[in-house]
């Protein structure tokens, strides 16, 4: 159990969570947690703990079991039910299912940086021929892209991209929309030292840009 150690707004609350897949296994048992404004936490664990799991239950994927008394499992921001486009807007999620997508060319072929990150306003796997991308879009992508110091990769295809530029983009798309938190799950998977090392050094910065983080 968790106890309430602060006043400020809660962002993420989970009272007593368990997830099942669909063979019955539970991927998460009675998981009790709250992330506040302003605080800045690293969820740790060895491959198949959950961690990835959790991503999901805070992305919509997953939705845990319902309390027997009806008492509410889990609030984002204060609140149990959440249109999930509109939750979008507010979390910037950088998940190993969405770099695998963009890294092994499925996201609708072969796609540019700043085709990525811009892809973040309508939270799809690359651009579409009926999505209307604005100007404004597209400058805020590149400055997204330069916060990551990769402004570079704009014309780059992801596919020629090394994994660690490869993240740094997927962090400006989620970025783009300027969310209120960032998820990132399993960060520094497939990075030598030098790649986290320059992937780290200008996430460094965002939250005293006003980004809050938890992952």
């Amino acid at each position: 159990m968790y106890q309430e150690m602060s006043d400020k707004p809660v962002l993420l609350r989970l009272q007593d969570v368990t997830v099942l897949k669909q063979n019955k296994k539970r991927v998460l048992d009675s998981v009790s947690v709250a992330i506040r404004e302003g605080e800045h936490t690293a969820i740790l664990g060895p491959n198949g703990s959950g961690k990835s799991s959790l991503i999901k239950l805070i992305t919509r994927e997953h939705y845990p079991l319902v309390h027997p008394d009806g008492s509410p499992t889990m609030q984002i921001y204060g609140r149990e039910r959440w249109n999930v486009f509109e939750l979008r807007t507010l979390l910037g999620i950088v998940s190993t299912d969405l770099q695998q997508m963009f890294a092994s060319g499925l996201a609708h072929g072969r796609t540019q940086g700043l085709d990525v990150v811009v892809s973040g306003f309508f939270a799809s796997a690359g651009l579409f021929p009926h999505q209307e991308v604005s100007e404004a879009m597209r400058q805020q992508g590149r400055e997204a892209l330069a916060m990551m110091e990769v402004e570079h990769l704009a014309n780059k295809s992801v596919e020629e991209m090394s994994t660690g530029e490869v993240r740094r983009v997927l962090i400006a798309r989620a970025l783009v929309y300027k969310p209120r938190a960032l998820v990132l799950d399993e960060p520094t998977t497939g990075l030598d030292l030098l790649a986290m090392h320059r992937s780290w050094k200008p996430s460094a910065r965002l939250p005293r840009a006003g980004r809050r983080s938890f992952w």
